[in-house]
């Protein structure tokens, strides 16, 4: 079994991607890491990474490991494990729930931040980081 402590938001491989023009609508559940590009409306569920592209434009209700938003326009509920991030020039609304959350200056931000204490063995000990 992989390694539980290892930092989920590391730039990794990409097991899934849907790109820029195309569109799904339902539920996704996925380990390891997905970007999304395209256009997403649904339930997304997994313990891996959701990166959310500069093109992309989803709705709905994000239960994650870490959730990535370089861009885009993300609009709904988001749960995540581990930690989400927010970076310019991305339009975020709705609530988010999570144990680290890291907003760049630049970024839209419209909703609730929750920030619960972090379960130990979701997250990297603090010397483990590079």
């Amino acid at each position: 079994m992989a390694d539980e402590t290892r930092d989920r938001t590391l730039p990794g491989e990409v097991q899934a991607l849907l790109g820029a023009g195309t569109s799904y609508e339902g539920k996704l559940a996925f380990d390891g890491r997905v970007r999304i590009d395209g256009r997403f409306k649904g339930d997304v569920s997994s313990r891996g990474v959701l990166v959310i592209g500069g093109d992309a434009d989803v709705e709905g209700t994000f239960n994650v490991g870490a959730l990535i938003v370089r861009g885009g326009k993300l609009r709904g509920e988001v749960r995540a494990t581990q930690c989400v991030e927010l970076h310019a020039p991305g339009e975020i609304e709705g609530n988010i729930h999570a144990p680290q959350v890291f907003i760049e200056k630049g970024t839209t931000f419209k909703g609730r931040c929750t920030m619960p204490e972090a379960e130990t063995h979701e997250l990297p000990e603090a010397g483990d980081a590079p």
